[in-house]
């Protein structure tokens, strides 16, 4: 997993739960099946919460009666830090899957109307890259004669899974946009404790946040 999705669910789980120390958020992540589609290991997540914390997008707080323990909230440069790599992951196509992920992931924190304009957004990104490529020559050297760079048939099939695959994007990320757009999922400032808002993720045995 690259540094810039980790960054984004660090910062994303440590706002949902207003403050939390590194193995929580290690255990928030596992529980929504990261190792499934992303690697994170748990040294990862302790890095990363370090460095934000140097870069002062998180603030530490050592916990006295808990020695070695240390709590973690998102700085309001942290939380505006959070929204532009959230929208970014959603917004732009060419991130690597673990990117795009992490904005999945962590979608709900966004409002209907953002979240619908950073889709709209990919769409008409992936819409113009599908027609780019289809107007673009199968191969390099298509159509000079055998012996005159014309590469091997067998090759078309690179052509073919890119040009597939761009298909696939294009009606998943359609998908996506009608169903958010239409209601569904619950997104932020839609319920008092709906996933966006900061601090609302809590344990059973948990006191309410004030």
């Amino acid at each position: 997993m690259t540094m810039t999705a980790t960054k984004l669910l660090v910062l994303g789980v440590v706002r949902g739960f207003g403050r939390a120390h590194g193995y929580r958020v290690r255990a928030e992540l596992l529980s929504w099946g990261i190792d499934d589609w992303a690697n994170v290991k748990p040294g990862s997540i302790y890095h990363a919460l370090r460095q934000l914390a140097k870069d002062g997008l998180l603030e530490a707080t050592e916990i006295g009666d808990w020695p070695g323990r240390v709590d973690y909230g998102v700085t309001p440069e942290g939380d505006a830090e959070f929204f532009r790599l959230l929208v970014d992951a959603l917004e732009r196509p060419d991130h690597r899957d673990d990117m795009l992920s992490a904005g999945l992931a962590l979608m709900p924190a966004l409002t209907r109307d953002r979240a619908v304009a950073a889709l709209a957004k990919r769409l008409a990104a992936l819409e113009e890259q599908r027609e780019g490529m289809r107007k673009a020559p199968a191969l390099p050297g298509d159509g000079a004669a055998a012996g005159e760079g014309q590469l091997p048939p067998h090759l078309g099939e690179l052509w073919t899974m890119r040009t597939r695959y761009a298909d696939l994007s294009v009606e998943w990320t359609r998908d996506l946009l009608e169903r958010v757009t239409s209601g569904e999922y619950e997104m932020a400032g839609e319920h008092e404790r709906a996933f966006g808002v900061p601090g609302s993720w809590r344990l059973p045995d948990e006191p309410q946040r004030t």
